[in-house]
């Protein structure tokens, strides 16, 4: 099995597009209490742990082109977001992972599957299999 935070990684990758598909072509404000649910602060105010990791996951997302925003809002949110060009066109092709059932549907509908599923595998899967197919678009 995946280290935790690598499964949370995935977890959020996926929700965080999910949202951002929902939404496209607007741009939103995306809170990471609506990807990891809320957490309160510790007792210097600083964000939990698993709250750091998914707002890093955001900003990594934008990083390697994958959604974009015009600035964070604290650690709370990111501001004016929206998918990428490349992200939303791969998340509106055609999956082709291997042993899936239902052949020829959209990454995004996998993905959705995937997270509806709650198998830490199946997400793993999924956004894997994005972020490879994501290589041939570059």
């Amino acid at each position: 099995m995946a280290d935790i935070h690598i499964a949370d990684f995935h977890r959020d990758s996926a929700a965080i597009l999910v949202a951002l598909f929902r939404n496209f072509p607007r741009k939103v404000q995306l809170f990471v209490d609506d990807i990891a649910g809320s957490a309160e602060p510790d007792e210097f105010g600083l964000p939990s742990p698993r709250h750091q990791a998914c707002f890093a996951t955001m900003v990594w997302l934008a990083e390697a082109g994958y959604i974009s925003y015009l600035s964070p809002i604290r650690q709370e949110a990111l501001d004016q977001a929206t998918l990428s060009h490349m992200a939303f066109t791969l998340l509106s092709s055609p999956s082709r992972i291997p042993n899936l059932e239902h052949p020829g549907k959209t990454h995004i509908a996998t993905i959705r599957a995937a997270l509806k599923s709650g198998s830490s595998d199946h997400v793993q899967s999924a956004v894997l299999h994005l972020f490879e197919q994501s290589q041939r678009l570059r």
